[in-house]
């Protein structure tokens, strides 16, 4: 037996918190954990078996007493080998889907805890990849990811976009650098069958949104067909909703976002795809920009706004629910009648059920009615653990107005 496996220390839950566990969860919380001294004494990110309050084993966990999550599961197998054939297991299942739904090599190949990398995600460029670790023991054991991807991919670029706020709960520094290439220069996204430019060193995220693919798709259904159609894409980022509208034959798509390097990159993605003289990007806050839009009387077809989470902490919910309706209220104020409106949160704490009940409210100010044609998601590259809802996160409502 390796040696890893000899020294793995054996963390107790308290009595009766193992029945969460039992039910498929992958996290034990602090509070259900047995501090004993020498759980106390563990570095961040140990590897360790996780076991009931009569030593019952239920696996293999990366432990960080710290975090409010102090025990996320690698195995439950409780004598599993941690190793790069261990991960390089995990992403050939991952890429297998992937390419199976997929069918260029840009998507998010791994989604975390859903593919059995707590923590981390993985997202493709091509022979490109960025990685993002959000726990300690992930950090720890990401030599060995690496390998593991080395093996499979053979990538010639890899970024380390470890600068996510999740980090600072398990007290681990934020950093961006490369493992192997460069950060300069942006990468090209290929997406139904548009040309889109990403950062990987800069911007939200790990510099493009494949989650939205999908909801992309069906919003420039939207268009397609109706003579004249204006688009106005709110937090446009770097065109994604856009492009797509203009590829879908819109004639005129005015992007919206605060970031002049966002901006720059939808200019170039709107020329590569030849629809650079239908589209123009401004520069300003969404809210502002929605106000004055209004106050002008402008008038879309189709409006989109795809904000960053308004809620990223369960305390600011209530002033996020009243952004999201004020977001409903201003945007809707702007779709012509007949016309469409697709509004996203991206705000984990935020319930389908709440968001959608604020897009109501906000019509109901805004003095318009229609009617919800579909309730989006994430892509099927960002899957959903069944017994983790936080990480069935996006929420994308298409409606019509009258």
């Amino acid at each position: 037996m390796a040696k890893d496996l000899r020294d793995r220390a054996f963390v107790r839950l308290k009595p009766q918190a193992h029945r969460r566990l039992n039910l498929g969860h992958p996290w034990a919380f602090s509070n259900e954990i047995d501090m004993s001294a020498e759980a106390r004494q563990l570095p961040p990110g140990s590897i360790v078996r996780l076991g009931t309050s009569d030593g019952t084993p239920l696996g293999t966990f990366l432990f960080n007493r710290h975090p409010l999550i102090a025990a996320r599961l690698l195995s439950r197998d409780p004598e599993a080998r941690i190793d790069a054939a261990f991960f390089r297991e995990r992403l050939e299942r991952a890429l297998e889907i992937r390419e199976r739904l997929i069918d260029v090599p840009f998507y998010r190949l791994a989604h975390a805890e859903a593919d059995g990398l707590p923590g981390t995600v993985i997202d493709r460029f091509g022979d490109a990849l960025v990685l993002q670790v959000n726990s300690a023991g992930m950090e720890k054991l990401t030599p060995m990811l690496l390998e593991a991807l080395d093996a499979l991919l053979a990538p010639e670029r890899v970024i380390l976009r470890n600068d996510s706020p999740a980090r600072a709960l398990e007290r681990l520094d934020a950093y961006v650098r490369p493992w192997r290439g460069s950060l300069k220069d942006p990468v090209e996204v290929q997406e139904q069958g548009a040309l889109f430019l990403a950062d990987l060193g800069e911007g939200q995220k790990t510099g493009w949104f494949y989650d939205q693919r999908e909801n992309r798709l069906w919003a420039s259904r939207l268009i397609r067909g109706v003579a004249d159609a204006r688009v106005l894409d709110v937090y446009c980022f770097s065109g994604g909703f856009s492009v797509s509208a203009a590829r879908a034959g819109a004639a005129e798509v005015t992007g919206v976002d605060r970031s002049a390097r966002a901006l720059a990159l939808a200019e170039q993605a709107a020329a590569l795809n030849g629809v650079g003289e239908r589209c123009s990007f401004r520069k300003s806050d969404s809210f502002a920009a929605l106000e004055h839009l209004a106050r002008k009387q402008e008038r879309y077809h189709l409006v989109v706004a795809d904000p960053p989470a308004f809620v990223k902490h369960r305390k600011d919910l209530p002033q996020g629910l009243r952004a999201y309706r004020k977001l409903a209220r201003l945007a809707a104020g702007i779709v012509a009648p007949g016309g469409y409106l697709v509004l996203c949160s991206c705000s984990h704490h935020v319930e389908p059920a709440a968001f959608l009940d604020q897009v109501g409210r906000g019509l109901a100010e805004a003095k318009r009615s229609g009617r919800v044609l579909r309730n989006g998601g994430a892509a099927p590259d960002h899957p959903v653990h069944p017994r983790l809802p936080e990480t069935q996160y996006l929420k994308a409502v298409f409606l019509a107005l009258d």
